[in-house]
């Protein structure tokens, strides 16, 4: 089964396979805000108490279809995660980590074509809350979902690593750590005020 990856205004789409993933998370950092607010659509991207929710996936089970050439890649520092959107209309796409070896991206939801129905049929209830301590109000803590949910995770990104499926990464290119798009990394003084 596969899910639909459409930025808003539909230029940039593609398709996620459900077996890609591994769990579906509600992040509340601080660098998922900021990074909403560069989008500059908070209300969309965030929940009430400033969460953003994300599939976490392989990258392999990623296919653009469509607009690739609107993907475009932000860093909040020079060693922080790619942030992925599409230009066209500042859609939110992923967060994957510098080091594509590391096969791991979270998908965000504003970018999957599937009602929260759809979604749950297809990946499973969301059940993790992380960094729950940054979040606007009190957001219940899910340690034994996070544990069950890093072990899955883990099991994915460990079994891509040994048999190659890492390389399979949309975000990168071809058999390099060279990411598929120049990443702009903004300064301390954009990322103050984010923050």
């Amino acid at each position: 089964m596969s899910i639909r990856v459409r930025c808003h205004c539909g230029k940039l789409q593609g398709e996620l396979d459900t077996s890609a993933v591994a769990a579906r998370a509600k992040c509340y950092c601080r660098d998922c805000r900021a990074f909403a607010r560069y989008l500059g659509n908070e209300v969309e991207i965030l929940d009430g108490a400033g969460g953003t929710e994300v599939a976490a996936a392989l990258p392999s089970g990623l296919r653009f279809t469509q607009g690739l050439d609107q993907l475009a890649c932000m860093s909040l520092s020079p060693k922080g995660l790619y942030r992925w959107y599409a230009a066209c209309c500042r859609t939110p796409i992923g967060n994957t980590p510098r080091d594509p070896k590391l096969s791991y991206v979270g998908l965000v939801r504003a970018c999957l074509d599937a009602t929260p129905a759809e979604l749950d049929a297809q990946l499973g209830a969301s059940c993790i809350n992380a960094n729950t301590e940054s979040a606007y109000r009190e957001v219940p803590r899910t340690p034994a979902g996070t544990a069950l949910a890093l072990v899955k995770i883990g099991g994915k990104v460990i079994g891509a690593r040994l048999g190659g499926g890492y390389k399979d990464n949309p975000f990168f290119e071809a058999g390099s750590a060279t990411p598929a798009r120049q990443p702009q990394v903004i300064s301390k003084e954009q990322r103050a005020r984010l923050y």
